[in-house]
């Protein structure tokens, strides 16, 4: 990654008489992401540069000037995305659909098509390659090291159909099996447990404090407020608890997967 913008950045805070400190409070970031960006190793989302041009009176030139890598996803899940590309470990819980990273492109393609209002042709394919861009990710063999807690009821709901379901259940497997991933089930009878109020993703770094994303319905926070991420890892390793073994949780994943590739 070319370190033209971050060096462009650290000019104009240093010529504004601005510590790194000083600019993270005026653009609402944390210090740690402004050294990120000024030393090449990150990016801001496109909401971060607003805020940045704001806070150094630049006008639009860091938002007009942030390189172009082609990825479509919604606004929301922007600073998310940036993040996960540096995450050494990675543990998400989910209560509707597989986790983005681990989705095969059958599936994808379905989850996209529930967007309401409906993507455009050219806007849903834009988003399906970003998608399983992402899940290049996981071709590294130890990096970002990725758990998953999926609701059980996540592996019932038919998705594209039987033969989309057994595809991607058949993919769990295999990371799993590879030693790739961990995948732990949290069975139906469980009942109400901690992190079952939608989407949430834990992250951890080298080099920076742990972040977290939760996201809902057209709702989404990156927390990295320590007090608030503790509390979040707190809760996602309660409701791992209450999961199935990982042994176990591989067993119902490859009957699932055969259930759905028999025919009915």
């Amino acid at each position: 990654m070319s370190n033209t913008y971050g060096e462009w950045l650290r000019q104009r805070r240093e010529a504004a008489g601005l510590t790194q400190q000083e600019l993270a409070d005026m653009a609402f970031m944390t210090r740690s992401h402004i050294a990120h960006i000024e030393a090449g190793r990150r990016m801001p989302s496109r909401e971060d540069a607003r805020r940045l041009d704001m806070a150094l009176g630049t006008g639009d030139v860091l938002t007009s000037f942030l390189p172009q890598e082609d990825e479509a996803v919604a606004d929301y899940f922007e600073a998310a995305l940036q993040l996960e590309k540096q995450a050494v470990m990675i543990r998400e819980s989910a209560v509707t659909f597989v986790p983005g990273l681990l989705q095969t492109k059958s599936y994808a393609q379905a989850v996209l098509s529930t967007t309401f209002p409906p993507l455009s042709e050219k806007e849903r394919d834009k988003r399906l390659v970003t998608r399983l861009k992402r899940t290049k990710l996981l071709d590294d063999p130890v990096t970002p090291a990725f758990w998953a807690l999926l609701d059980e009821g996540v592996l019932h709901r038919l998705v594209g159909g039987r033969d989309v379901m057994a595809d991607q259940l058949r993919h769990l497997v295999h990371l799993v099996e590879s030693g790739r991933v961990r995948v732990h089930v949290m069975p139906r009878g469980t009942g109400a447990y901690p992190v079952m109020q939608g989407m949430l993703s834990l992250m951890w770094f080298e080099d920076q404090p742990p972040v977290a994303y939760s996201e809902g319905i057209r709702v989404a926070k990156v927390h990295d407020a320590p007090a608030i991420v503790e509390q979040l890892q707190g809760a996602y390793h309660l409701a791992l608890s209450d999961a199935l073994p990982l042994r176990e949780s591989l067993a119902l994943l490859n009957a699932k997967a055969k259930d759905y590739g028999t025919d009915a």
